[in-house]
């Protein structure tokens, strides 16, 4: 799978001979979504709480007589049927959202990401991507000359300069492979790769 080497200008210079295993998968559309769809469930922290109707505040005198009346028999106002009243099946804080991908699937559903971002144009391949202070602005500028506004770079090393330049700006994300998360590899407009990442995305998802 040849993709495209991008210059300093973010201009095509060459061709760069990628790995068909992780670029040249076909497109698996329901794998792609499961992945990601299991990706936003795990990191869901499941802190949210409701009341049942033992946990809310309420009196346990009956709130009028069980006949004459012409209403519905009541208990007590803590009944899920009333205003105020607990919830049914509430959700409560030890929930688990937790969703399992097999390794292998998770693999291919990467590989296949990677393949579908390069067929659409979408992924690139630079050298190398290091800056020489942790200056925001200097990254900015490099980023507006390669005419890039959204873009996840997936770089071999992410030093402290790097890490520090790129943090502050908006729709910009550095990781190093291991890092790569399906959601942000869907998310970005632009994936931008280097050589050195190349080999380590090899490594891992091959």
């Amino acid at each position: 799978m040849e993709l495209e080497l991008l210059n300093e200008q973010g201009q095509a210079a060459s061709k760069f001979d990628a790995p068909e295993t992780v670029f040249g998968r076909e497109y698996n559309e329901a794998l792609i979504h499961q992945i990601v769809v299991a990706y936003q469930a795990n990191a869901r922290q499941g802190t949210r709480a409701q009341k049942d109707r033992e946990q809310v505040k309420h009196s346990t005198k009956k709130p009028f007589k069980q006949k004459g009346t012409g209403r519905a028999r009541a208990g007590m106002t803590s009944s899920p049927l009333w205003r105020g009243g607990g919830r049914i099946f509430p959700n409560m804080p030890d929930e688990n959202f937790t969703q399992k991908i097999n390794k292998k699937m998770y693999r291919a559903g990467m590989a296949s990401i990677f393949s579908q971002l390069a067929r659409e144009g979408r992924l690139a391949v630079v050298d190398s991507l290091k800056v020489d202070s942790p200056k925001t602005k200097q990254l900015a500028a490099r980023f507006k000359a390669m005419n890039l506004e959204s873009v996840l770079v997936i770089a071999e090393e992410v030093d402290e300069n790097l890490y520090l330049a790129s943090r502050n700006l908006t729709n910009v994300l550095v990781v190093e492979p291991r890092y790569a998360d399906p959601l942000s590899l869907v998310h970005y407009k632009k994936v931008l790769v280097t050589k050195g990442a190349v080999d380590k995305l090899k490594e891992m998802f091959a």
